[in-house]
């Protein structure tokens, strides 16, 4: 360990092991310790369900009818991948594709005056959806044909708006949408998390609604992926490409101190020995006095023994509670996965968030952190804690925004690319 790294990473989460692949692929020796004997940190998927009932401090042990203990793979923060998003890409581009295998969630839900409805996002979609009015319907249909048509390099496409000034509460009253629809499209097709989105140029979201349709055509039932045996998986793929590219791994590894010279980092004191680096990565929970609290998310993780009434049955969903149809500051997020991807028992689901009767729920009150600075002058990058969303893009983001103050270029997927002659042997033709 007495030896010298470029970088330091600290923590195995999903962020931490995307760049720490990132930055092996580059050509940097990565040092990449994690003081829990487990992949995935706050990301990872428990299992068996003996361990479930342990973390959450149950006095009592699985029911029989639960199945084998050994056939869950709980995740302690659920999260859908958008199929044609920025983590499916770093996993084509990585080819990290080659550990895992997916499947396509069954559908995309929103909550409405009581009830559950398909998120209408196509024309077709729309005008079949009972979710509206037939003339609402219509307006809606052309608010749909004008988001698939913009492109942002061409004018000829705005039909009046201009993306980088109109905000979309006025792009809205352009198509006369009402607000129960502008409900819908801002948080279950744009995916915003409050109303917030509803005065800022209207740009990022008309370009996030296009995400949500490009990615809900790529395969039909939803725009959403989920891997086979848990989101636990994800970390581990990405650690395997760091390792392919000469990471060195250690779990089980306690971080006893953050070496600093000058206000710069210089090293990491575990185990009395000292692994010296130029740069690190860490998530919030190593560097406490280099992060700030900025709020929290309220998790609860319920088993049950049936679908979500109203969803056709589906063995996986999303349901999105917009924050107005329920007199909240912020939104209710509802993912559901079942035995289907290989987490549960047989005949089993596991959701967060229902008002269903339920065999199980765990309770889970995370703060969220922040880093309280960019890390240039110390080079201490911290990685933002996992938002309350049930997709990966902001966590992308994230990743995005640490690259690009650690190297001081811009996020390029092409540098995710791997290089000719790795350990398959597989040469670039």
């Amino acid at each position: 360990m007495d030896e010298e790294y470029d970088v330091i990473v600290l923590g195995t989460g999903l962020t931490e092991c995307i760049l720490s692949g990132i930055m092996s692929v580059n050509g940097k020796k990565v040092l990449h310790m994690d003081r829990n004997p487990y992949y995935g940190g706050e990301s990872s998927s428990i299992t068996p369900l003996e361990e479930l009932y342990k973390r959450f401090s149950l006095p009592d042990s699985p029911p029989e009818s639960m199945g084998r203990g050994r056939d869950w793979n709980v995740d302690l923060i659920p999260k859908f991948l958008m199929a044609n998003g920025q983590l499916v890409k770093m996993l084509l581009y990585t080819e990290v594709t080659r550990y895992l295998d997916f499947k396509v969630v069954e559908g995309s839900f929103v909550y409405k005056g009581g009830k559950i409805y398909k998120v209408p996002s196509t024309e077709t979609e729309a005008l079949a959806s009972n979710l509206m009015g037939m003339f609402e319907k219509r307006r809606f249909r052309r608010f749909l044909v004008f988001v698939a048509n913009f492109d942002e390099n061409d004018p000829k496409t705005f039909e009046g708006v201009d993306p980088k000034v109109t905000t979309m509460r006025d792009v809205y009253k352009k198509f006369d949408l009402g607000q129960d629809v502008i409900d819908f499209t801002g948080h279950a097709l744009a995916l915003y998390r409050t109303d917030d989105y509803l005065d800022i140029p209207c740009l990022e979201t008309v370009n996030r609604i296009k995400l949500y349709s490009e990615s809900l055509a790529r395969y039909g039932k939803s725009p959403y992926l989920y891997p086979l045996y848990g989101l636990g998986e994800l970390p581990q793929g990405f650690a395997r490409l760091s390792a392919i590219y000469g990471g060195t791994y250690m779990l089980n590894k306690p971080v006893e101190e953050i070496v600093m010279e000058d206000g710069h980092v210089v090293g990491v004191k575990s185990e009395g020995e000292v692994a010296r680096c130029k740069q690190l990565i860490c998530d919030p929970s190593y560097i406490q006095d280099r992060v700030r609290k900025a709020g929290q998310v309220i998790r609860v993780i319920c088993v049950l023994s049936h679908p979500i009434k109203n969803t056709n049955d589906a063995n996986s969903c999303q349901i999105i509670i917009p924050q107005n149809q329920v007199n909240r500051k912020s939104d209710i997020y509802v993912c559901m996965i079942s035995y289907a991807h290989n987490v549960a028992a047989q005949g089993k689901y596991i959701a967060i968030v229902s008002t269903t009767p339920i065999d199980q729920k765990f309770v889970a009150i995370s703060d969220l952190y922040e880093p309280t600075d960019d890390g240039t002058d110390s080079q201490v990058f911290a990685s933002r804690t996992y938002d309350a969303t049930t997709h990966f893009e902001t966590t992308c983001n994230d990743i995005k925004d640490i690259y690009k103050r650690m190297t001081g270029s811009d996020f390029d997927f092409e540098n995710m690319k791997r290089k000719q002659n790795d350990v398959f042997g597989e040469d670039e033709q």
